[in-house]
């Protein structure tokens, strides 16, 4: 393929999924020696796939946790799981790739969230609740439950894996490497996935670029649901709130998080302007160097965040949106998601120093 082919190829991956709609691209004249194409990119028109309203179920209501792991999870085999490398670790053990054979199905690459040894019982219950949330998902912005395994040891949660990992390293390793067009597309693909959390009526709490998973054609898809019952949680634990401070980065979280615990979609919302930020930045840590102190201090004082550099205007006025202190003041995700659709359909919207998006 040539080079522009492969970002068009590249661009179409990061936007695919669900039912379609065509959304028309017009290239600059200048990238071609001949009439001036237009491209198609297949986008999702709906939140999610199943026909009406599915509200999630919070597994922690039920009395006996392991039945919202029967209900949402599906028992895996052991047989059927073959562990390979180590490819990170977790809060509750190491993280592997491996590959699933179900019977009388193709092998699957996945990645496998293992128990660790000694578990207390709790461990195990807040370690199975993330396959009980994620089981409740379908969408394709949204990382894959495949099952678990809860019958023998290692207990164990295998979902689709994901290539290219976590998008924060994926994008400080390919720095300036994308077009803006395609960062605006693997944010589209974030945004579609929380607009469907949002008509779930589920609450992130976590989003960050590293809770964001990549794949080889470049979909973005949220995953990382085990922190957040934690981050509702009230406790006067010193282990506990010192292992919390340890891996909370408060920059990202609305001022309302911060000062009270108000978790909603609308701070999910102040949480992917960050993630857009990191998107823009290629990988940059939000705040940079500040303290969590220094962090509330500012946002205080209402400083937000500069542009990255080269970043459209426009982006950096959606940033700034979702980090209105005002939560009702911020856009919804469905808003979210059609202002990146107009600037897909208006790439010159899309040059930095423009400060308008063309009506789509």
């Amino acid at each position: 393929k040539s080079e522009l082919g492969q970002q068009l190829s590249l661009i179409a991956g990061s936007l695919v999924g669900g039912v379609y709609t065509h959304i028309y691209v017009t290239l600059r004249p200048d990238m071609f020696s001949g009439p001036t194409p237009t491209v198609i990119f297949p986008t999702l028109s709906e939140g999610h796939s199943s026909p009406g309203v599915k509200i999630y179920i919070d597994p922690f209501t039920y009395e006996d946790p392991n039945e919202a792991v029967r209900e949402f999870a599906k028992e895996i085999d052991p047989s059927c799981v073959k562990i390979e490398e180590v490819i990170g670790s977790g809060e509750f053990g190491e993280v592997y790739k491996g590959r699933l054979k179900p019977v009388g199905k193709k092998e699957i690459p996945v990645a496998i969230k293992t128990l660790k040894v000694g578990y207390s019982e709790r461990q195990r219950r807040d370690f199975l609740s993330e396959a009980s949330i994620m089981g409740q998902f379908d969408q394709p912005n949204i990382i894959r439950l495949e099952g678990v395994v809860t019958k023998s040891r290692p207990t164990m949660i295998i979902t689709e894996f994901m290539e290219n990992g976590a998008l924060d390293l994926f994008l400080r390793q390919n720095d300036g490497q994308f077009p803006v067009i395609q960062l605006v597309g693997m944010l589209r693909g974030i945004a579609s996935g929380m607009r469907y959390l949002a008509e779930m009526s589920y609450v992130h709490r976590d989003l960050a670029a590293r809770n964001i998973l990549v794949n080889s054609n470049l979909v973005c898809k949220v995953s990382d649901f085990g922190l957040s019952r934690y981050l509702e949680e009230d406790t006067s634990d010193p282990t506990y709130t010192s292992s919390l401070e340890k891996i909370i980065l408060l920059g990202f979280f609305a001022p309302e998080a911060i000062a009270y615990r108000k978790f909603t979609s609308a701070s999910d919302v102040w949480s992917y302007g960050i993630v857009t930020w990191e998107v823009m930045s290629y990988g940059e840590r939000p705040y940079w160097d500040m303290s969590n102190q220094d962090v509330i201090n500012a946002i205080e004082q209402d400083f937000r965040l500069p542009a990255p550099m080269d970043c459209p205007v426009v982006l950096h006025q959606l940033m700034l949106d979702c980090w209105q202190k005002d939560r009702n003041a911020r856009p919804k995700f469905t808003d979210i998601v059609s202002m990146l659709d107009k600037m897909i359909r208006n790439p010159a919207s899309l040059k930095a120093g423009t400060n308008n998006v063309a009506p789509g």
